[in-house]
């Protein structure tokens, strides 16, 4: 009996990387740069050149990379594909984000989940108010929950009740700069393996750095000055092997410190629109 691979399957954050859904910048949505408050301008030429290469980082570590095909109708946020949706054992889910004018954005990429094998378990709606970013699994019974401007309360229970079996720990985000600006759960932290994070210590709720420590959870702090240009934003492509924007020496250092392989791609056109290379995926498989 021929026996199928297995297409998704992602209740983890620091597993091994084996499938992964992105989507290439195109030249005909980024022209929207501006309105979905871009930093600047990105190049069309550059930030194509900065995805090939970043795909490539994840092809040459092992994963499979899946490419979206479907329209971004001039939506340069729609590159950032750990948003729209949350990927569990059972399938996805199809989120609904808080920044409105991505709102189309869970719809498109749940025709390119489905058609790569990846069924939709539950789609959120109305007022229930969830981006990827907000969410984070600490373990594969635990998902970590940020509540701020992007992702309500609302949008925290309905992915709850969808999620059977698994606990849902949620956590009030700081103000920051206020609702104009992004800041998620993993503005403040990335997984890099079961027991480390790598983390802005500063900004992180008490609840959630208590339970680090009660969980004898280390972490590699990234200084002041490195975390705006997404010191913390890290993708763990296995336990202990990391990939991260180029850019930031001292939280690479002290990763590395800590027994962390750090590879890095350039992302000075990928990055104009604030998202590092966890933004920019969509786990499917992860595997112990």
């Amino acid at each position: 009996m021929k026996v199928e691979p297995k297409l998704y399957g992602c209740q983890s954050m620091t597993g091994e990387l084996r499938r992964v859904l992105v989507r290439a910048p195109r030249a005909e949505d980024l022209h929207g740069w501006r309105a979905h408050g871009w930093r600047d301008e990105p190049d069309p030429i550059g930030i194509a050149r900065e995805h090939e290469a970043f795909c490539g980082l994840l092809e040459g570590a092992g994963s499979e990379v899946v490419l979206a095909e479907s329209a971004a109708a001039g939506n340069p946020d729609a590159i950032y594909t750990y948003d729209p949706a949350l990927v569990a054992e059972a399938g996805a889910l199809l989120l609904n984000p808080g920044k409105e004018i991505r709102r189309a954005e869970p719809a498109a990429l749940g025709e390119d989940l489905e058609r790569n094998g990846v069924p939709i378990v539950g789609r959120l709606s109305g007022a229930e108010w969830a981006e990827g970013g907000d969410f984070c699994w600490l373990d594969e019974r635990t998902l970590l929950a940020g509540r701020g401007y992007r992702t309500s309360s609302d949008g925290i229970w309905a992915v709850e009740r969808l999620l059977s079996g698994v606990e849902v720990l949620v956590f009030d985000l700081p103000h920051w700069r206020g609702r104009d600006e992004v800041m998620h759960l993993m503005s403040l932290l990335s997984p890099l393996g079961d027991d480390l994070v790598v983390a802005y210590a500063p900004l992180l709720p008490v609840r959630l750095a208590e339970l680090l420590q009660e969980r004898g959870i280390e972490i590699v702090p990234v200084p002041d000055e490195e975390l705006e240009s997404m010191g913390t934003n890290v993708l763990a492509l296995a336990p202990r092997v990391v990939l991260a924007v180029d850019g930031n020496p001292e939280t690479r250092r002290r990763m590395e410190k800590a027994g962390v392989e750090v590879l890095v791609y350039e992302g000075k056109e990928l990055s104009k629109g604030d998202g590092g290379p966890t933004c920019l995926t969509r786990p499917l498989l992860r595997t112990a």
